[in-house]
């Protein structure tokens, strides 16, 4: 909660006087009572007629103070609540995008998706509620105990003898909510995350026929959710009911006493009138109050979720190194890595590449060709060994300066609902000729076919495209920045042999400065770089050329005879 604070900071000036202006609505709505009291008892019994009008028109005043004063200090309330949750999102968002990979892998996607909405939804609705309930609510009630007791104290004390037991309903209920609603959105993170898969993977399911599968599965998730929230919700709900049956019961031994003090003239009727007015307020307060202890208890657990990120420390530091004069553009010095820390996903890993060399890197799927590729983007830090990028360990060096020099289409890559322009250009500064030679190189002149040309709208994920033109203007967006270090992970595989002939010969006519790693399944894809890796298992079990591989490394010559034939071989 200290993190929140820090946001409504900024905003305690306008906080304090919105709180004065509700304080001051509040104050002349209690006065109301108190004026027809005195126009009950005084005024009306003597025929003071002009004490009428003019406590009458207090009256108006009064009515037409608090509704002003509550209009606007809920209009600035909501301006305030507005200001703050939109600098939360967006440092939420910030933080979220400077997460590790690991760290990512640990909260999950979809718990990230939850906190930046339903979470700060909760919270929103929170601040906001505190501001006008959290000051209406507690004035009213002690303001409305305040004024009773000058009314007349024996009934008051029978509405104090109330409030310990009301008391003790709200702190058990409050204590038990917060936990009970923080399950409840860890069963939405996992909703969530049911959703993303089906909604990505809808037409495998349906081609497989698993539709009615993955609808049980839902349904069990849901139902869990369901749970959950059904548990919350009727602990939370115990509280209305013994609020209300607690004053009411309240409020029928304040009529039968105060009907017993008027008969023996203890009492007035307008002030008996005036305290069930106060009573009535002191019980809209109280059930006010409880309302605010439930979504105290959904905002208070949202805010700690959203504080667990913002919190969250920086992963991947920098870390003052040597260089190594190797003469290498990319070097690994006997890395090993492994993403739950039991077994290693890559074991030993050793090799170098000079610049503007290619790199062809092949195995079998699960064998680490992708997670080599994310060490090198620094996704996640090796567990042993280093890596080298111009003699430099990666940890030395910054973002900008590690991601400035790459270009890199990822296996499972994403399109933006935009331009095909700005899916290429991506938030850089990038020339129209740079664009133009992205195209040519990428073998994407379907691009100029299409109506508008660059200008043409893509849907979410590129749908609108075939798979192998949504590789190609990936490929395009790698290629645009004119990277020193391009990467390619199995970016062709939606691609013809020919076009994936001639994409790689456009490479090391337009690129060939620029060294490149290609991550993919076909033999044909890789056979003209420069070195060669075939890898199994995390561990390399083949390094060389083409010719030197198939003399030497099995599994490579077996790879090649499946795909090419015997004459290749």
């Amino acid at each position: 909660m200290r993190t929140l604070v820090r946001y409504l900071k900024p905003h305690f000036g306008h906080m304090g006087l919105q709180l004065t202006i509700k304080m001051l609505g509040t104050v002349a709505e209690l006065f109301l009572p108190s004026l027809l009291s005195i126009i009950l008892d005084e005024c009306a019994p003597s025929g003071n007629m002009a004490g009428v009008w003019w406590l009458g028109l207090g009256m108006v005043l009064s009515a037409l103070a608090a509704c002003v004063g509550n209009v606007v200090a809920n209009r600035m309330s909501t301006s305030i609540t507005r200001q703050f949750t939109y600098a939360m999102r967006r440092d939420l968002f910030r933080k979220v995008t400077a997460l590790s990979a690991a760290q990512q892998d640990r909260v999950t996607d979809a718990s990230l998706v939850s906190r930046l909405s339903t979470d700060t939804y909760n919270v929103n609705n929170m601040v906001d509620r505190l501001q006008r309930l959290g000051v209406r609510a507690p004035i009213m009630l002690l303001g409305g105990i305040c004024v009773s007791l000058t009314l007349d104290p024996v009934l008051t004390l029978v509405l104090i003898a109330t409030l310990p037991l009301l008391a003790m309903t709200v702190i058990f209920t409050s204590r038990k909510g917060v936990p009970l609603f923080t399950r409840v959105q860890e069963g939405q993170d996992h909703m969530v995350r049911k959703v993303q898969e089906n909604m990505s993977g809808a037409r495998v399911i349906r081609a497989l026929s698993r539709t009615q599968h993955e609808r049980e599965a839902f349904e069990e998730v849901n139902e869990e959710l369901s749970r959950r929230q059904r548990t919350a919700d009727m602990t939370m709900a115990v509280v209305s009911p013994i609020v209300n049956l607690v004053l009411n019961t309240g409020l029928a031994l304040v009529v039968l006493v105060g009907a017993y003090r008027v008969s023996v003239g203890a009492a007035l009727p307008g002030t008996i009138i005036a305290f069930l007015s106060y009573f009535t307020i002191i019980l809209n307060a109280m059930l006010s109050i409880s309302r605010l202890f439930v979504m105290y208890s959904k905002g208070s657990a949202s805010a700690r979720r959203i504080e667990e990120i913002l919190l969250m420390p920086e992963d991947l530091l920098m870390q003052e190194a040597p260089a190594h004069d190797s003469g290498a553009h990319v070097a690994f010095r006997n890395v090993s890595f492994s993403y739950n820390k039991h077994y290693d996903n890559l074991s030993h890993i050793d090799f170098e590449i000079g610049h503007g060399q290619t790199l062809g890197v092949i195995g079998p799927t699960g064998s680490g060709k992708s997670t080599l590729l994310s060490l090198l983007m620094r996704q996640y830090d090796p567990d042993q060994g280093e890596i080298l990028l111009d003699g430099k360990p990666l940890p030395s060096l910054t973002r900008d300066e590690l991601h400035g020099r790459l270009g890199v289409v990822f296996q499972n890559d994403f399109l933006m609902a935009d331009t095909i322009r700005e899916n290429i250009r991506f938030g850089r500064e990038v020339s129209g000729e740079s664009m133009q030679n992205a195209i040519d190189c990428a073998q994407a002149g379907f691009i100029r076919k299409k109506e508008g040309g660059l200008e043409f709208p893509l849907n979410v994920k590129g749908r609108n495209l075939s798979g192998g033109q949504q590789q190609r203007v990936l490929i395009c967006r790698a290629l645009a920045g004119d990277p020193r270090l391009l990467l390619l992970d199995d970016c062709s595989s939606a691609l013809d042999f020919r076009t994936d002939r001639e994409l790689r010969h456009a490479l090391r006519e337009r690129h060939g400065q620029a060294t490149t790693i290609i991550v993919a399944q076909r033999v044909s894809s890789v056979m003209a770089a420069d070195k060669i890796l075939v890898m199994d298992k995390g561990r390399i079990i083949g390094m060389g050329t083409h010719e030197e591989l198939l003399k030497n490394c099995p599994m490579y010559r077996e790879l090649t005879l499946m795909q090419l034939g015997g004459e290749a071989v």
